[in-house]
């Protein structure tokens, strides 16, 4: 991959990053309730379900998901229901211990973070018809192409890694002012409304849309 290329396929990948959507949502939320480290456990799975796509259009299935009407659906659908549960499990969760929830010792949790945040990723197929629009771009044919997809999912890794845990971070720089049990709910119930409305979003979403 030529070095002027890549220089311009890293301002996409920070674009792609930044840009809200449900797995920046999903980093947040865990930042506030699980802090900074253990919340990498999510962001590494965001990042596995980010090159499962990548790999999906590498091989030709981001083009066959984007040109099928049935396929384009059913993971569109799967993801919104994912979105719906995830709201539901965030405005029915009690008040805590912020001592507790936070001690990055504690075993147990981390495994169900890293499936959640892949999950996050994998069922959403905007993000994988956008990759079938974006990549090509960044691709050159007539070069070899496995050294070109391993730096630009190299790439996209890192850049996300550091994004994700900047959105991590703040969001657990938050707990100081959650406190009581009031302010704790209404935690819980705008990050609710927000993968409420992340899976709004994914619903109204057709093929070529992202693109």
């Amino acid at each position: 991959m030529q070095f002027e290329l890549w220089l311009a396929f890293i301002g996409a990948a920070i674009a792609i990053s930044v840009s809200p959507g449900a797995g920046a949502i999903q980093s947040m939320a865990t930042g506030l309730t699980h802090g900074l480290r253990r919340g990498y456990w999510s962001i590494t799975g965001l990042e596995v379900g980010l090159m499962l796509q990548l790999v999906a259009v590498a091989v030709g299935l981001g083009a066959a998901v984007a040109q099928s009407i049935v396929a384009f659906t059913v993971i569109k659908w799967i993801g919104v229901v994912y979105l719906i549960y995830l709201a539901v499990r965030q405005w029915r969760s009690k008040p805590f211990d912020l001592g507790e929830q936070l001690d990055t010792t504690a075993g147990g949790g981390r495994w169900t973070l890293l499936v959640r945040g892949c999950l996050v990723n994998v069922t959403n197929p905007k993000g994988l018809v956008f990759l079938l629009a974006v990549l090509p771009q960044f691709v050159v044919p007539t070069a070899p192409l496995l050294p070109q997809y391993l730096a630009i999912g190299a790439t996209m890794v890192v850049v996300d890694l550091v994004v994700m845990g900047a959105y991590t971070g703040l969001a657990s720089r938050l707990v100081g002012w959650l406190r009581t049990p009031r302010q704790q709910r209404a935690m819980n119930r705008t990050f609710s409304g927000l993968f409420a409305a992340a899976a709004v979003v994914l619903s109204l979403v057709r093929r070529g849309a992202a693109a």
